[in-house]
């Protein structure tokens, strides 16, 4: 059984986990646990756990347990002392409060929710991600650097503060992996914090498994501004210290109401000119976009995308890649 590990945060590792849970492979994500926005940031400052969100999103997309359940850790409460918080949040904070490991609070919630594959965090440290700027500018925090960010110049160097040690498993299993699937999900706050924790860019170096790199769908404000995928995968490559094997590029149209909202935002189509500068990997282009209306909780306080890659687009490409159809 062919090893697939995933590598990102919570939505858009969400969007690859659910739709390859269905078929017969060795499945595992590898999350950050930088995570400071919304109700996992106020769990993070009150209680003193690490960052949940992130996990609870990949455990729902493994779960094989009941809808019930999977309705239940992604419940979101609406009012109250509670409002904003997230069931799921709560319920691996308590765990954690009351576990002698973090590796048995994975278990647990594992349990509970029947996962199919394993959640492996890349750190149990506490750490904040940071950014430089080419101007100079310092934002730590990857609540500060994802919402509200004003910056628009380039993001010079990513750090951890402080610098954080890997999970052992994180190490394992890249090792032993045939195929790491990196994204969607944004560059800076999902994907380069797993990356920056301490030896495993290296390890996925010197990795015999192909990358297979999901490429963003739209630019982000105070990180990826006026990017390119040339610029993507520029980036991505620094921190990974090699080339993604093959990029998964939307072809499709994006509807002009989506794209006016991101230009309100000051985001926009990421341009495909992969052809350009001599990519030495396989590029595959599809309409890989969630048509379907994506409603945001009012109690949620974060500005979330509108749109989305689609699972049961995705899936069969990554399966043709795996399978070695492409």
């Amino acid at each position: 059984m062919k090893k697939v590990t995933v590598i990102g945060g919570g939505t858009g590792t969400f969007v690859v986990l659910s739709g390859l849970k269905s078929h017969e492979l060795d499945l595992a994500a590898i999350v950050t646990m930088m995570d400071s926005g919304g109700s996992t940031g106020r769990l993070r400052d009150q209680l003193g756990v690490l960052p949940p969100g992130d996990l609870r999103q990949c455990l729902v997309a493994l779960s094989d347990a009941t809808e019930l359940w999977r309705k239940l850790f992604l419940y979101r409460f609406e009012n109250g002392d509670l409002k904003g918080h997230n069931f799921g949040n709560i319920f691996l904070s308590a765990l954690e409060k009351v576990c002698d490991d973090y590796n048995t609070v994975i278990d647990t919630a594992s349990y509970v929710l029947n996962t199919k594959g394993k959640v492996i965090p890349v750190t149990f440290e506490k750490t904040h991600l940071c950014v430089e700027y080419e101007n100079g500018t310092v934002i730590k925090g990857e609540g500060n650097i994802d919402e509200d960010n004003p910056e628009r110049t380039r993001i010079k160097k990513a750090y951890l503060e402080p610098e954080a040690t890997v999970n052992p498993q994180a190490v394992s299993r890249i090792q032993e992996s045939d195929y790491i699937i990196i994204g969607p999900g944004d560059l800076y706050t999902s994907i380069v914090p797993v990356l920056l924790v301490d030896h495993l860019k290296d390890e996925i170096k010197n990795s015999k498994a192909k990358v297979i790199y999901n490429l963003n769908l739209m630019t982000k404000a105070g990180q990826t501004t006026g990017y390119t995928g040339q610029d993507f995968i520029h980036d991505l490559a620094t921190y990974i210290g090699r080339e993604p094997d093959y990029i998964v590029v939307n072809s499709g149209e994006v509807p002009d109401a989506i794209i006016k909202w991101y230009e309100s935002h000051e985001e926009s189509p990421v341009q495909n000119n992969l052809h350009e500068n001599g990519f030495k990997g396989t590029i595959i282009e599809e309409d890989i976009i969630s048509r379907a209306h994506i409603e945001k909780n009012t109690s949620d306080q974060l500005t979330r995308s509108i749109l989305r890659h689609d699972t049961k687009k995705l899936t069969p490409i990554l399966m043709d890649i795996i399978n070695q159809k492409i």
